[in-house]
């Protein structure tokens, strides 16, 4: 193959526009790029994809720039997984990790794994400043730490079997004896700490508990959901997992001064921003069609896949930039339409 552009060109047709490999292969040779058979592309493909991640990685660096100062003076980032699976198959066999910058609403961290690569706040790197927002998946002590270490801070949802929480004075925290006390429609929160971990070498984290309880309806939704999951396995529902159910509880390592009740609340709701990218990635460039089972072809589609929708954020951008005299103007003011 005569150069590394013509083979990104293979691998964004097979990986990208859904050719088979004999499409890319006919492709190929009817513009001209390349001639050579689909056995031969599927070998080269196989083992571009180390090359492909790299590709990845730097496009991630130069889409991605470092914190700036906010309102806040942070830069928020939402953390999540998804699962993908091969063809023929009823369960997960890989789960993407993603960094998702809400400010620039586009992703800054993307790591492939087996399925047994679990969600953890650890497999990322922060920065002091950041603030991250993530789901009770990534409610673990050690991932919590990480990121206090960083000199970031967390809002997360709270899971209330692996954080257990203590008073400030060291005692343990009654939850459920304390969120049956919260009035309707109304947040509260309560300073606490999560409990040390000497064993892993984790001290007790302060924290703010911020609960709010859910309308009938909510609550009853949630718990026909436990219910249902836990029908076929036959499994017994622990009761204070149906009780539970009646609440959001967030924690985060943000204080009442810097972080209210009711604006955690509604800034934990800018969370489905990433299920909302999970699905144009889902819907739009079918991540989770993938038409091989071998591991390192799999890697190569995936990054060819997420590469390419980062060079669509480009093209995206450069055409919501484009203005008749050639550069970008300072904000407009918002216009008051009702006089």
């Amino acid at each position: 193959m005569a150069s590394g552009s013509t083979l990104l060109r293979l691998a964004l047709a097979y990986g990208f526009c859904g050719f088979s490999l004999r499409q890319a292969s006919a492709w190929a040779e009817a513009a001209g790029i390349a001639t050579l058979s689909d056995v031969a592309l599927l070998n080269r493909l196989r083992k571009a994809a180390p090359w492909l991640g790299y590709l990845l990685s730097a496009k991630l660096a130069d889409s991605a720039p470092p914190p700036v100062a906010r309102a806040a003076g942070r830069r928020i980032r939402l953390i999540d997984a998804t699962t993908i699976s091969v063809p023929g198959s009823t369960g997960t066999d890989y789960r993407l990790h993603l960094g998702y910058n809400l400010l620039h609403q586009a992703f800054d961290h993307l790591e492939l794994t087996a399925s047994s690569g679990g969600e953890s706040l650890t497999r990322f790197s922060f920065a002091a400043g950041d603030l991250i927002l993530a789901d009770r998946g990534y409610s673990h002590r050690k991932g919590l730490a990480s990121v206090v270490r960083a000199g970031a801070d967390f809002l997360v949802r709270l899971s209330w079997k692996t954080i257990p929480l203590q008073t400030t004075a060291g005692e343990p925290f009654d939850l459920l004896a304390a969120l049956r006390g919260l009035p309707e429609a109304e947040s509260q929160s309560f300073n606490v700490e999560v409990v040390a971990l000497p064993q892993a070498g984790l001290p007790a984290l302060k924290v703010q508990l911020i609960a709010v309880r859910r309308s009938e309806a909510a609550a009853a939704a949630a718990r026909r959901g436990i219910i249902s999951l836990h029908r076929r396995p036959r499994l017994t529902i622990d009761p204070r997992t149906l009780e539970m159910a009646g609440y959001i509880c967030l924690l985060t390592s943000l204080g009442p001064p810097d972080l209210k009740a009711a604006e955690a609340l509604e800034l934990y709701r800018y969370r489905w921003q990433v299920e909302l990218a999970f699905k144009r990635l889902k819907g739009l460039l079918a991540l989770d069609a993938l038409p091989a089972k071998d591991p390192a072809l799999v890697h190569a589609i995936v990054y060819a896949k997420l590469l390419a929708a980062l060079l669509l954020d480009d093209l995206t951008d450069r055409y919501l930039s484009f203005s008749p005299w050639g550069y970008r103007l300072a904000p407009a003011p918002a216009l008051d339409l009702a006089n």
